[in-house]
């Protein structure tokens, strides 16, 4: 697992309003219960794959040519996002080097704005490379996270919360056992609001 902290939040434009705390929750799209689809936002694709799934485009807030960060149906904080490759690629070493800085910088990006948005003081940054180091999900994938003090006991414990989410993911895609995620109304407005940090 790799982890890097943010020294310093760098100056940008004021926030737009807070989001309303959500119950606790984590990726991977379920469908609309919405008959009606908008269109996706000017510039981004219609759906993204995210291993073996669709991730519908109001999920998505922030796409670079080679990636794209979207919401979590489960965060385990307010702001854990995840910045994907657009290619489905399984391993990280499987990336080439221009996905592999694309993915790196838009995390960067991507957790600079969301750490000032959520008035965070640092981020923690995990990758899980292979199903051995707990990845449910096939498709390389950052975890960006703004973090507060005090928001774990155990600096250290958010790595267990990770893996515990990954495994509940992974319950509820294999297995479809009954949980509360969040609706895609929910999460299109956390999206929304993702969205505007970066107009």
């Amino acid at each position: 697992m790799l982890l890097l902290r943010s020294p310093a939040v760098l100056p940008l434009a004021p926030p737009p309003r807070f989001l309303r705390r959500l119950p606790q929750p984590r990726a991977v799209s379920s469908s609309s219960s919405s008959p009606f689809q908008p269109p996706p936002p000017p510039g981004m694709e219609t759906t993204y794959k995210f291993g073996p799934y669709k991730i519908n485009a109001r999920e998505v807030f922030h796409a670079t040519p080679l990636s794209y960060a979207m919401v979590n149906l489960r965060p385990l904080l307010p702001g854990n996002i995840l910045v994907c490759p657009k290619r489905e690629v399984k391993r990280f070493a499987d990336l080439s080097s221009d996905e592999t800085s694309d993915l790196w910088v838009t995390a960067k990006e991507v957790g600079v704005r969301l750490e000032q948005y959520h008035k965070a003081s640092s981020l923690t940054f995990a990758i899980q490379d292979g199903p051995q180091a707990g990845q449910t999900v096939p498709h390389v994938h950052i975890h960006v996270i703004p973090r507060k003090k005090g928001d774990f006991e155990k600096n250290d414990e958010i790595y267990d919360a990770i893996d515990v989410k990954e495994k509940e993911l992974k319950e509820k895609l294999d297995l479809d056992i009954e949980r509360k995620d969040r609706s895609m109304e929910e999460m299109a407005h956390e999206a929304n609001e993702y969205r505007a940090l970066f107009s």
